[in-house]
This record gives C-alpha cells, structure tokens and sequence, in this order.
C-alpha cells in the first residue's frame, strides 16, 4: 500500500517527473505519427499498385494461350475467386497528335470483365463528379464540376462511358492512355488536372499550340506480333480515337501505360481467332474437270482460337490476399485451377509446371521491400532518438533516489525490504511511462486524424508545404493508424522507463537504512 501511495504522491508533487513524461510522451507520438504516415503510404501505395493487377495473374508471355474463355469459367466456379478477366500484354510505340513518341506498355482489355478484377472503373479520370477534391472547394478549378470554361460543353458522362468500354459511341475500338502520358495536362497544387494546350515545335523554329483535349484526339500506335521464339514478325500500325485518360496513382503506370480494347489488340498482335491451313505438298495440281495443271490452294484443317497473355483473378470478398501467406495460399489455389485446366486442354496450353502464376504481391516484390526497408530504416533512427529517453528517466529518477534518501532510510527502518524499496521505483517508473505512453498515444492520434488540415494551417500561415499534391501525385498525405503497431509503441514507451528506473532502484533498494537516516 505505501508504495501505491507514495508513487501518488511523487508522481502529482514534482516537477522532474513531469520531465519525463514529457519525454515519453514526445517519444511515443513521434513514433506513432511517422509510422502510421509511413505505413498509410505504403497502403495507399499498394491499393493504388493493385488497381491495374488484381489479385493473382495467370501470365504466358509473347504468344500467349488460347481456350482462356474456358478457364475463366473454372475460375469464376471456385468459391474463392469473385471474377476473372483476359488481357494482353505487350510493348508499343505511340505517335501523339503533337509529334511526340513514346514507348508504352500496352493492355488489351475487355472493359467491364477488367473492372470486375480492377479498380480500372475508378481510375478512368474524365467523369462528371458532384463535389470537389478537399484542396479544391475554394477554387473549384476541376473543369469536371462542369462549371464555367473551356470545357464547359463537355459531356462528362459520355466520356466515362467511352473510357469504361474503351469504345466511341460508334463502337469503334479506342484507348485509354495514363493521364501523364501526354504532358498535356496540368496537375494542380490542388491535385486536380486542367487540360492545358500542348506546344508544337516545327522545324523552322516556330512553336504552335493546338487547341486540343486528348479524348477528342486520336494517336497513333505501333506494336510487333511476335513468333514463338520472341521474333518480330512485322510491325502493325493503326490510327485509334482516345475515349479518355487514367488516373491510377503510379506515376510510372500513369505516364508508360495505356489501356486499349482487347479485340482491337488480338488483330494487331495476330492473336484473334484465324484458319488454321496447311500448304500443299506441290505448287500446282491436276484439275481433273478442265484437265489442266492449276494453282494449288492451301488446305483449311482447322482454326486457331484467340489467344491472349494474361488472365487476373480477383478473390472473393472475405477470402484473405492481404498478408505473404494468405495471398500465396489464393495463389496455390489459382494454381491448382489451371493445372486441371491445362490437363483438359493438354498439348494445347502451357503446362502448370511452366506458367507463371503470380500474386499482386510478387509482381510489386521491389516496390514493397523498398518501402518497407525505408519505412523500417526511419523509424530504426527515432527509435534510437527515443532511446534516449531511458537515459533522460535514469538521470532523474538517480538525482530523484539521491533527494530521497532520508525517506528511504525511514521506509528501510519502518520494516520496508530491499525488493520492496527497489519495486517502489520501478513502480514509480512505470506509472511514468504509463502516463506519458497514453497521452503519446492520444497527442499521435490526434495528429494522424488532423494531419492534412494541420499542413494545410502549416501551409497558409507559415508557408511550410511538405506534402504539395502536384509533386507526391496523392491527394493529401496517407495515414493508417494501425491500433496493433500502437500498443507495440506505447508498450515500448512502458519497458523505457521501467529500463531507465532500473538501476536507481536497484541503488534505492540496497541502501543502508543508518547511512540513509544520517544523510544530509
């Protein structure tokens, strides 16, 4: 009981204890503050990584494999699997409407089957929306608020519709390249994008800029059908219309990838549907009706089905694809489907032993260990800072052991033992760090909840802009306060000053009571 009583009392009446908990709580909130921003980072990151991959990917590059019709439909029969979609893969070139010539990765996609599996309904840009972005309600510079402007005749619904189908309303096939690709639009500090007008250099030096909007545009693409042994075969050019702009959130996928309709990339990569002939064995052949040696013509023996690279599969909702184990075990399932499909179709597809079947998570591999290795890395270098914080809770509880000596050589001589002397401190240790763990753990909550409208007050009454939209390509800055990661920290908070106690108290416990009652 007096050391309940006591440790009361110590903790309420002096002020070097409040210096501690200062220090706790300082600690603790740095901590919680850069690991719940670093950790939001990453899961903003990630969910924005996996809007264009799904879950799992079933990948045959090159020439890819046929009867994919087929094992969708296994697929989509696992309870575990909610939808699956086709795709192609491939590299391109792209000539823009302003002579510039990028090289692109190029997807073949079926626009609503490829939504089922992605967030590709989200991320197609041009749309009409209701309310502003948060940073731009003053503003209001967004022209798809369809207010007052260049755009203001734009038929936003139209275009998301055209986006969504990669399609014209003529049903002609078009693409859906990222919103960066162009350079022609221009990111707001607000995060919004306002189509600008691209310059044109000439070669006599003069520089023109064309009134244009992308999505009324069209470009021109370029890609190689290649042989089973990777060679080209020829080079196949098409003029296409743009139905609209994606935004994904990657800046390397927004400004190297382009979605187009999976029909119109099977006929330029020589991957639809076609007769299969055989040629004959002699050039010319005896037309038994006019007796005259005529032309042979190759034979029809069959067709060659349509083929394509890729097929991603989204895990139904409740099945776990969140952490390495439980995607790898969606994975293995996946895994497991296509063998019984290969079997069925033997001789004709890739085996199971050589397709490559992937998870969102061994496609971003590189991504994620570098995030996380950072993420690991900084809070190694508060950690350290916030070890400090041992040393600071010794100095004072030492100097607080030392003022206290006289009522120590009381305690030891009213009956007081050595392991109740020394549990007096560390209690007294605790209670400190308790204290201070929990406001750490209040003060980062706070933070984290107010983060964007504190930089945002940082930012208009200072001029302090650490996190600028057009700059770190997301909105405002990500959070996540992760309540398992806040009990590890504010535990740690706990063990540092119970740590720091430990020596004074040992010191405390093993005074001699006559030398503590004869001090002065």
């Amino acid at each position: 009981m007096y050391q309940l009583l006591l440790t009361r009392k110590y903790l309420t009446s002096k002020v070097m204890p409040l210096l501690a908990m200062a220090a706790v709580t300082l600690s603790v909130a740095t901590v919680l503050v850069t690991w719940s921003v670093m950790g939001g980072f990453l899961n903003t990151l990630l969910s924005s990584g996996r809007t264009l991959i799904g879950d799992v990917s079933i990948h045959w590059p090159n020439v890819g494999f046929p009867y994919y019709d087929d094992l969708i439909e296994r697929l989509e029969a696992d309870p575990q699997v909610a939808a699956a979609a086709p795709l192609i893969e491939t590299f391109g070139v792209v000539a823009l409407p302003d002579d510039q010539v990028h090289g692109v990765v190029v997807k073949g996609v079926d626009g609503p089957s490829y939504a089922r599996v992605s967030g590709f309904d989200d991320s197609v840009w041009w749309r009409p929306i209701d309310e502003p972005l948060r940073k731009d309600r003053e503003t209001r510079e967004d022209p798809r608020l369809g207010g007052e402007g260049y755009h203001a005749g734009t038929d936003w619904n139209a275009l998301l519709e055209s986006g969504l189908t990669l399609s014209e309303p003529d049903g002609e096939a078009a693409v859906v390249p990222g919103i960066e690709l162009s350079g022609w639009n221009f990111r707001r500090a607000s995060g919004v994008y306002v189509p600008g007008a691209p310059a044109m250099s000439s070669r006599d030096g003069r520089t023109d800029y064309l009134n244009l909007f992308l999505p009324d545009g069209e470009l021109t693409l370029h890609l190689m059908p290649l042989d089973s042994r990777g060679r080209g075969v020829e080079t196949v050019t098409r003029t296409v219309p743009v139905a609209n702009e994606f935004h994904s959130g990657i800046f390397e996928a927004d400004s190297r990838t382009m979605f187009a309709r999976l029909d119109l990339i099977q006929r330029m990569m020589k991957m639809d549907a076609a007769e299969k002939i055989v040629a004959p064995a002699s050039p010319f052949v005896f037309d038994p009706a006019s007796g005259e040696l005529v032309q042979a013509q190759p034979e029809v023996v069959g067709v060659d089905p349509a083929r394509v690279t890729t097929v991603l599969v989204r895990a139904a909702e409740g099945v776990p694809v969140e952490s390495e184990a439980a995607i790898a075990a969606f994975r293995d399932r996946v895994a497991d489907i296509y063998a019984e499909f290969a079997e069925a179709h033997q001789g004709e597809v890739p085996s199971s032993m050589s397709i490559l079947v992937r998870s969102w998570r061994d496609q971003n591999r590189s991504m994620i260990a570098a995030v996380e290795k950072e993420t690991g890395l900084v809070l190694f270098v508060f950690g350290l800072v916030c070890f400090t914080t041992v040393f600071l809770v010794l100095a004072i509880f030492w100097s607080m052991v030392s003022e206290k000596t006289k009522d120590i050589g009381i305690l030891r001589s009213l009956g007081g033992s050595t392991a109740g002397i020394a549990a007096l401190w560390l209690q007294y240790g605790a209670a400190v760090g308790t204290v201070g763990s929990g406001v750490g753990l209040i003060a980062a909550w706070l933070v984290v909840r107010n983060i964007n409208e504190i930089h945002e007050w940082l930012g208009q009454n200072l001029g302090l802009v650490i996190w600028d939209p057009a700059v770190y390509y997301f909105f405002e800055i990500p959070s996540d306060m992760d309540w398992s990661k806040a009990a590890t920290v504010v535990v740690a908070g706990v063990l540092t000053c119970l740590i720091g106690a430990l020596i004074p108290a040992v010191r405390a416990g093993a005074m001699d009571p006559v030398r503590a009652l004869r001090f002065e």
